[in-house]
């Protein structure tokens, strides 16, 4: 099943619990399911993409901090699926590059990239943390029409830029979250018509002092939203970050050895691949 996996980035549990108004009406519907998820330690940026993407915690990837500027070691859903034979894309924060493609990123050759022998084969990737999220989320729309992606990967910034302008209780923050939510409202509605699994997430969450990296519950507390039939859409289920490249895997139908939260997923997961 194709899927697409968002990563809002720097987006609080406790802000995604009132300030997602759309997300929260999908799963009313029936259409998805919320659950509150710790993310792994430190609550920092780069380690936790890793973590997300290869279902590897920061100290045992050695991504421990955002200066960590290397290509991973580790194989992520990208390198899965295109072991598999499926099509990759990403719009993202080039720190993705980075990691999986090439290092250290240069924007006039890396900012727009084609090329099917990289693990992400097709993408738009940005420097500027206030680059825009509509942007980014017309960038990543643009990806999947132009090249039909089986696994695309949409991370937009200004969540967490907010925060860490103006802090957690900000309403600078809350309404970037908002926004966030309304993008998505305009964009996700297609992709679940069109049969896609989506996955909407945060690598970290955002405390007072316009920070995080430690363990406070508005720091590691961070939302996980599910909608396809590829989810069980059980309640009451405590799914870990580490679980979430083996459980995209799965849905795809790739052969891969990671961690999978099973009771997140239904039968018909990885179902026509």
């Amino acid at each position: 099943m194709k899927t697409i996996l968002v990563v809002l980035d720097g987006l609080s549990d406790v802000v995604a619990e009132h300030a997602m108004g759309y997300l929260h009406a999908e799963c009313a519907q029936g259409h998805g399911q919320y659950y509150p998820m710790i993310c792994e330690l430190p609550s920092l940026s780069r380690p936790l993409y890793e973590c997300i993407l290869t279902g590897v915690p920061p100290v045992l990837s050695g991504i421990i901090h955002n200066g960590v500027n290397r290509l991973s070691n580790q194989r992520s859903i990208f390198h899965y699926a295109r072991a598999a034979g499926l099509r990759t894309a990403a719009a993202a924060y080039h720190w993705v590059s980075e990691l999986y493609n090439r290092s250290p990123y240069d924007a006039v050759r890396d900012r727009h990239s084609r090329d099917e022998a990289l693990p992400i084969q097709f993408g738009h990737f940005y420097s500027d943390d206030g680059y825009p999220d509509s942007h980014l989320f017309e960038d990543a729309e643009s990806l999947r029409r132009l090249h039909d992606p089986d696994f695309l990967l949409i991370h937009p910034m200004n969540v967490d830029d907010a925060g860490h302008k103006f802090g957690l209780n900000s309403s600078q923050y809350r309404n970037r979250a908002r926004m966030a939510d309304g993008y998505l409202s305009h964009w996700m509605p297609g992709w679940l018509q069109e049969g896609y699994q989506v996955i909407v997430t945060a690598d970290h969450g955002m405390n007072d002092d316009r920070s995080h990296g430690g363990n406070l519950q508005e720091e590691v507390r961070v939302p996980l939203f599910v909608f396809g039939d590829a989810f069980s859409k059980q309640s009451g289920l405590k799914p870990r970050q580490t679980e979430l490249c083996g459980s995209v895997c799965e849905i795809l139908g790739v052969v891969h050895d990671k961690p999978v939260c099973q009771a997140l997923l239904s039968t018909a997961a990885g179902a026509g691949e």
